[in-house]
Parts: C-alpha cells; structure tokens; sequence
C-alpha cells in the first residue's frame, strides 16, 4: 500500500455528505498511479454516524480500498488516531480532519512536500504564508499560544503544532509512542518525532471554521494537558527526565 488516509470521525453524520461531495474527489486522483486506502474511525458517535459512513463508502468499485474501525464508546481524538495508525498499511499516511476545517485539496500538494530526506509535513496555517478563516478567538488563543510555547521549547522553526491535518513516513508512525487519547495526541507525535531526530516541514494553509456541528475540544482539559505536556519537554531538555521512551529505529 503506497498511501492510507486516517480520518477520525465522531458525531459527524451532518458532514458525511462533505466527505463524499469534497474528500471522495481528492481521493481519486490520489489513487491515480498508486495504491490508496481510506480509514474511517467512528470514535463512539452517537448521531448515526457510523452507518452513515457505511451507506456512503461500503460499495464496491472504487479505485482505492475504503476501511472501517469503530470504537464502542467514545475514547478521544488521540484513541482514534492511534487505531487509524494502527490499522493503515501504506508507506505514506495522512491524517485529516473529517469536519473540513482544512480543504481537502491541500491533501495531495501536502504529500507533495515528502520529499527526500523529510519524515513529516504538517499543515500550518500560523506559518506567515498561511491564514485562519472564522474560527473562534478562543480556539485561537489556545492553538497560538500552545505553539508558540512549542516553537520556544522544541524548534522555532515549526509555526503550527497543533494540525491533525499531516503526512507521516512509515517509520515515523511505526517509532513514535505517543500516550494521549484526547487532542494531545497530534503534537505529541510531532514534538517526539522531532526530538527523535525526525525532519519535519510545514505546509502553509488555511483553518477554517467548521461548516457543520460544534467543535469537540474539551477547552479545559486540553488547555491541561499541552502545560502538563510542555512541564515535560522542559524538564527533558534539563535532562531530568526522558520524554521519549523508545529510541529510533531506522526502517
């Protein structure tokens, strides 16, 4: 499998009809050329979204190969990711937002930029060629400031740290551990790829507000768990305490 796109879902069943108008599109030119496979996660919804998903995706006769996983409750952005990881084949993996926050079509231009000698590519919408489009202030507040305390404490030269919208190398989703099951979970996999010696690049784009539904970031809790975490990228770079239990592995 050359590529897999992980695609977290919970309570979306009024965003499945985006997913086939706007996603399913990108998908096939993706697959023109290359073997592609799509990961839908149904993290516990509750508004039908999973036999949505199967209405509109379980048919048979497309040029990429679509898969489902379903947790019984919902465990957390991090807990479906890390099923989606789980579960994908391919030499290259996307994540992606299924809310269209970020176009699609920033997708292929996205994997794109894995190049030779990158392991990583996040999208970036505080990178000065990108933007934000009507998304509420107080996400802002928390996605900016969280960043910026990651570019302070990791590398300066990463704007964005908080995009679920990535492309990951093989051996970056089979060596990185990451513990979060919440909204942790993305910049932990980019903060210990990157002091795993991991080289990551942004790609400049645009946040969107959501089209449909409310966002499910717990505000408080996430807010905890980016300062509990950045405590430990602290005492790590004092040498108190290793953040990142397993060591790299070439593969």
């Amino acid at each position: 499998m050359d590529l897999s796109i992980v695609v977290p879902c919970f309570n979306e069943a009024d965003n499945v009809s985006t997913l086939v108008s706007k996603f399913v599109p990108v998908v096939e030119k993706l697959a023109q050329g290359r073997s592609v496979e799509v990961i839908f996660i149904d993290d516990g919804s509750r508004d039908g979204t999973w036999p949505a998903l199967h209405e509109a995706f379980a048919e048979g006769g497309r040029p990429y190969v679509v898969r489902f996983e379903q947790h019984a409750t919902n465990r957390g952005l991090g807990a479906a990711i890390r099923t989606g990881l789980a579960a994908s084949h391919g030499d290259v993996v996307v994540t992606t937002d299924s809310d269209g926050t970020y176009e699609f079509t920033d997708i292929p231009p996205l994997v794109e930029r894995l190049g030779p000698g990158i392991d990583v590519v996040t999208a970036s919408p505080y990178h000065p060629e990108g933007g934000v489009a009507g998304v509420p202030a107080y996400r802002l507040v928390l996605s900016r400031g969280s960043s910026l305390l990651y570019r302070l404490l990791v590398d300066w030269r990463v704007h964005t740290y908080t995009a679920l919208l990535r492309a990951y190398r093989r051996r970056v989703v089979d060596t990185v551990p990451f513990d979060s099951d919440g909204f942790l979970a993305g910049t932990e996999i980019l903060v210990k790829g990157l002091l795993m010696g991991y080289a990551a690049v942004e790609y400049p784009t645009v946040l969107h507000a959501r089209a449909f539904g409310v966002s499910k970031a717990k505000i408080a809790r996430t807010i905890r768990a980016h300062l509990w975490f950045q405590a430990r990228i602290f005492l790590h770079r004092l040498g108190v305490r290793s953040l990142v239990k397993r060591k790299r592995t070439d593969s």
